[in-house]
């Protein structure tokens, strides 16, 4: 019998969702087995499996101790040792952090421990700040992602209402994103607001672009404005209205101006200047439409790199 009392990130949730994510080797079939033999109880008694957790509920499971073991060895972010990690802002529910190029969020094909998620769990361990043998069913998280060779912005939730209040703002558009980007050519207006049609191909993980609605596409909106222009290329801030897979890169190459160094939407050619897209996310905006709970403190806040450098001195003088 193993006992566990609930913590404030593993509370508001039906129990049997907790075990399922508790016991990742134990069968769904045999959690549910477990709650109808009358196996997990919740203070005392017998829990049905939409009974909801509380904060300081003693939940005693009579199963297996094979289920359970989960040893620390186990966390990826433990194999890290003192991998950088650049800190724009942070307080007692969050995190933003400089994301490098060429570092990917969460665990890819590669397998390897050195994501951005990965530095994000070991600095809030060696802070004492995360504690994955009490809280069992949370982990601190990023509330968004941007692509392994975007640099910029990310938010990472150091609790799971911050993480709610975060992923909900951000599909309501009440957390603004600004990039800024270098295009190849110069864009046909000084300012302007796109609009296409755009469809996720997940087999060869590219985004289709159309000018008229088709089968499977969602609207895009993406505005920008050119804060400068070199001889053949333009530096511009974009704002993304609505949040679409690589919606910049794939937004810009479809009128004709792909990013500088975008070897997936455009053409790298003999000797690129760059090979990875020149595309920065530098600013965030919270304008929350009500209190944003725990989080209103961050109403009418900006957030931004302040010194934002997209490609080095050597470069920009070629461009």
């Amino acid at each position: 019998m193993k006992a566990f009392t609930i913590t404030k990130n593993d509370a508001g949730q039906r129990v049997d969702k907790f075990l399922i994510k508790m016991l990742k080797t134990m069968p769904k079939s045999l959690v549910y087995k477990s709650l109808r033999k009358k196996r997990i109880k919740v203070n005392g008694k017998r829990a049905q499996e939409n009974l909801i957790l509380n904060e300081g509920d003693l939940l005693e499971a009579y199963i297996n101790d094979e289920f359970f073991e989960t040893p620390k060895e186990t966390h990826a972010f433990l194999r890290l040792t003192s991998a950088p990690l650049n800190i724009v802002y942070e307080d007692e529910n969050l995190l933003v952090v400089h994301k490098p190029q060429g570092l990917s969020v969460h665990a890819d094909e590669t397998a390897t421990p050195d994501t951005l998620i990965n530095r994000i769990q070991r600095y809030l361990y060696d802070k004492g700040e995360y504690r994955p043998d009490e809280d069992m069913t949370f982990a601190p998280a990023l509330a968004h992602r941007i692509d392994r060779n975007t640099t910029g912005l990310v938010l990472a939730a150091k609790n799971a209402e911050t993480l709610r209040i975060l992923c909900e703002k951000i599909r309501d558009r009440e957390i603004k994103k600004t990039y800024l980007c270098i295009t190849k050519g110069h864009l046909p207006k000084e300012k302007d607001t796109l609009r296409a049609f755009h469809r996720k191909d997940e087999k060869q993980k590219l985004a289709q672009i159309f000018d008229t609605p088709a089968p499977g596409t969602k609207e895009m909106i993406t505005g920008y404005r050119v804060i400068k222009r070199y001889r053949a290329h333009d530096l511009a801030e974009v704002k993304l209205i609505t949040g679409r897979t690589h919606q910049i890169r794939a937004h810009m190459a479809h009128i004709g101006h792909p990013l500088l160094g975008d070897g997936k939407y455009g053409h790298l050619g003999k000797n690129p200047l760059l090979t990875r897209q020149a595309l920065l996310a530098y600013k965030l905006r919270f304008e929350f439409t009500d209190d944003g709970g725990i989080l209103s403190y961050l109403n009418g806040k900006e957030i931004a790199i302040s010194h934002p450098v997209l490609v080095p001195p050597h470069i920009e003088a070629k461009l």
